[in-house]
């Protein structure tokens, strides 16, 4: 029996798993590895992104940057860890943030440590979108290796 016939055979909570990514502010890096993950695969990640210190908008030059990709980023709103739903998540990936991020229970943490471009020009915006899609790429594979390995 072939991977993707036992794939279907799964029901989506055992296919789709949890990924919050934060950072402080969630109005950037979050907020595109969240929008990037959904690019990349929204089959099988179930991604949500917040921070520990929201800023209350989503930058206007990640919007652009994401808007490059596809993807309208406006529709996206700066959330506190508060106002995501509880409970256990598969990956927790923080941008950076070091000792701002607080614990969350998940089955694997990262940190990712990638620079916070606010306040720059828009090809900052670029190159951490860029850098954030490679994570994510890179991410969706080992999940992809390890769902095929269970």
């Amino acid at each position: 029996m072939g991977r993707s016939r036992l794939r279907r055979d799964l029901p989506l909570s055992e296919i789709m798993k949890k990924v919050l990514f934060v950072c402080i502010e969630n109005s950037c890096r979050s907020q595109m590895a969240e929008a990037l993950a959904r690019l990349v695969a929204p089959e099988f990640l179930g991604a949500a992104s917040a921070g520990s210190h929201p800023y209350g908008q989503i930058d206007p030059l990640a919007v652009e940057a994401m808007g490059e990709f596809g993807y309208d980023l406006s529709t996206h709103r700066s959330k506190s860890l508060s106002e995501i739903p509880a409970g256990k998540y598969d990956y927790v990936i923080t941008m950076g943030c070091g000792d701002e991020c607080p614990f969350i229970p998940a089955e694997f943490h990262e940190d990712w440590n990638i620079p916070d471009p606010k306040g720059k020009p828009l090809p900052a915006f670029r190159e951490t979108r860029d850098l954030i899609a490679g994570r994510v790429k890179e991410l969706a594979q080992r999940v992809r290796v390890l769902d095929a390995e269970s």
